[in-house]
């Protein structure tokens, strides 16, 4: 998809002057206004730090539109950053991998083998109800909540519930879906008949919808 992010900028303007208030989920954390631009050096070392070539419709629009900020669901994220409560914070321990190995998904994934078994009848013991928390714990670190290498963060739409895009492997420059706080898996986000969605794909379908409600 070609990048124009003149028009792009030119669009976020049209958001914050109407005097319209476009109704777009998670808008007013945002206000459509995005951080400052990151400098090609600032991306470079980034870039050089991870061993990873981030893709270029990211990179570009990192240093020629935003730094995170106004975006799809309560908006983008600074690169190296995510949601932390209520605020923003550095992606935590654990959570991202390693960015210069390959994503390790080419299609959906939502393993739950192994998964601990709740059972009802037992719900008011608390010594069972202990150990099995403690099991459910130990399962989701060890197998469902390991560290997602080749891939970064980008955004979140409340409850845990995320968005990620690929930066390395064969779905690199894609959005995928994290459902995982609802067991929902991994998924590659999907629109309009489009197998894949690309970041510009995934932002200019927001930008554009947003832009109808003012027009």
């Amino acid at each position: 998809m070609d990048a124009d992010f003149e028009a792009i900028r030119e669009s976020l303007r049209t958001l914050r002057k109407s005097k319209e208030t476009p109704k777009v989920f998670g808008a007013e954390m945002h206000k459509f206004r995005t951080h400052r631009p990151l400098i090609e050096e600032d991306v470079r070392e980034f870039e050089r730090e991870r061993q990873v070539e981030l893709p270029s419709e990211y990179r570009g629009f990192l240093i020629h539109v935003g730094n995170g900020g106004a975006g799809p669901a309560y908006g983008l994220f600074k690169l190296g950053e995510m949601d932390d409560g209520f605020g923003h914070g550095p992606w935590g321990e654990g959570f991202v991998g390693d960015l210069s190995e390959p994503f390790p998904h080419t299609g959906p994934w939502n393993d739950l083998s192994g998964r601990p078994e709740f059972d009802e009848e037992r719900a008011d013991d608390e010594e069972w109800e202990d150990e099995y928390n403690r099991q459910l714990d130990a399962w989701e670190n060890e197998h469902y909540w390991t560290p997602l290498d080749g891939a970064i963060p980008i955004c979140h739409l409340g409850c845990a519930s995320r968005q990620w895009l690929v930066v390395t492997g064969p779905e690199a420059g894609n959005v995928w879906c994290d459902d995982r706080a609802d067991e929902g898996g991994l998924k590659p986000l999907q629109r309009e008949g489009l197998e894949r969605v690309t970041f510009l794909q995934w932002y200019m379908h927001w930008l554009d919808d947003a832009l109808r409600q003012i027009r």
